[in-house]
């Protein structure tokens, strides 16, 4: 499944257009991450506006029948489901249904109250209450004082997530409802509005679209985001008819090795974790899909909003959401994965400036990606898209990913 550049050509149900462009460096990087069985398998996609100028499969649907990997494959997006809840809340705020500035509260009334861990906390019951309320703006980018479970594990805060049950086989039987009257019961870890930590808050976003649409989360996402964009493999699971089409999921053998070879499977398409409807409807990491599907998403985005003969976002709500949001001084700060000079926007993140072997172009790029591998990142300034996409815990941050986005910089810009 190659494409050079050199003519126009269709790719499953992607059409990718002339461009000149010998991308066989890129190829042959990527190719070399399946060989030395570091991924089972990868696709590439680049845009140059909105057109696609490269799109390449690489490794295998699985390892133990090295199938080749499906044009229309089906892929677990974990966290770029972050994405399409902050779209679809941003939705109802374009409506008038909630404001930036709304106190969470005032749609979800359990986080009225909330109290917040002391900085040298060394229990949950060291608290103190929150000087101001939880906004629905800080929901959207992180900034609200909720966690995870798994960010800081010997944490205070994050022992307590864990306690509660969140992150454990407990939360999978949770609905939204359910996760947020947990989370509500939980100290923040900061006061609201003061810093930056990875959290559940994209899923309490999808259990307030669920309040003021009263709709099911993924009836909504159904009738207000896929159909429109003609989105028709993208879901909370994959039914018996498409499971042929869902990756497997491997691990690392050694997770503390990235650049090593040897897998593991740990999900699979016919007994694994996406093979029923679940109840967790989850808006920060539920959502299975496809190039196809996500590249129509995307369109959306670096189009200011429209797509497909449809107007999802007004342009100047997509230019807010990949605007800072963070106070002076606050950035993105996770323990395992450096992300230099970059902030958050409304369900995106935003880099400041290059990094390490890209142009200045690159700067004010907006992304973001999930825990298994499924990178993308769009750059205005440079004009181009990038998607690539693996099954590999974990695969966000990984090398493969940078290797990819240098070169698609080198390359197409």
């Amino acid at each position: 499944m190659t494409h050079h550049g050199e003519g126009g050509s269709t790719i499953g149900h992607v059409v990718v257009a002339a461009s000149g462009i010998d991308f066989s460096p890129l190829h042959e990087r990527m190719q070399w991450y399946v060989d030395e069985n570091i991924l089972s398998c990868c696709n590439t996609l680049i845009m140059r506006g909105s057109e696609v100028v490269d799109f390449h499969t690489f490794g295998y649907m699985d390892l133990d029948s090295r199938r080749p990997l499906l044009p229309d494959a089906i892929f677990r997006m974990y966290s770029n489901t972050k994405i399409v809840t902050s779209v679809a809340a941003m939705l109802l705020c374009e409506e008038g249904r909630f404001a930036l500035d709304d106190p969470l509260a005032e749609h979800l009334p359990e986080f009225a109250d909330m109290n917040v861990l002391l900085a040298d906390a060394r229990s949950v019951a060291d608290v103190e209450p929150a000087r101001s309320p939880i906004l629905m703006r800080q929901v959207l980018s992180h900034s609200a004082g909720l966690s995870y479970g798994f960010i800081e594990p010997q944490s205070v805060i994050d022992e307590s997530y864990a306690a509660a049950g969140l992150g454990t086989t407990a939360q999978i039987e949770m609905t939204l409802e359910g996760l947020c009257g947990v989370l509500a019961e939980l100290p923040l870890a900061y006061q609201p509005g003061t810093g930056w930590r990875y959290s559940f808050a994209t899923d309490v976003a999808a259990r307030v679209v669920e309040v003021l649409s009263g709709q099911r989360f993924d009836e909504f996402l159904a009738e207000r985001v896929f159909a429109p964009l003609g989105m028709v493999d993208t879901d909370f699971w994959v039914p018996d008819t498409k499971r042929d089409r869902l990756v497997t999921m491997y691990a690392p053998e050694n997770v503390f090795k990235p650049m090593q070879g040897g897998l593991v499977k740990v999900d699979g398409p016919f007994a694994g974790s996406f093979t029923d409807r679940p109840a967790m409807l989850s808006g920060g990491s539920g959502l299975v899909s496809t190039v196809a599907d996500y590249l129509a998403f995307l369109r959306m985005l670096v189009n200011d909003g429209e797509w497909n003969g449809t107007r999802i976002l007004q342009p100047d709500t997509v230019e807010l959401m990949r605007t800072n949001q963070l106070p002076e001084g606050v950035g993105v700060n996770f323990p395992l994965w450096e992300m230099p000079d970059t902030v958050f926007g409304l369900g995106l993140a935003v880099k400041n400036s290059p990094a390490d072997g890209e142009p200045a172009s690159a700067a004010g790029e907006y992304h973001w990606g999930g825990m298994a591998g499924t990178h993308t990142w769009m750059a205005p300034r440079a004009g181009i898209t990038g998607m690539c996409m693996t099954q590999r815990m974990p695969g966000y941050w990984h090398p493969f990913s940078h290797d990819f986005k240098r070169l698609a910089y080198e390359l197409a810009a």
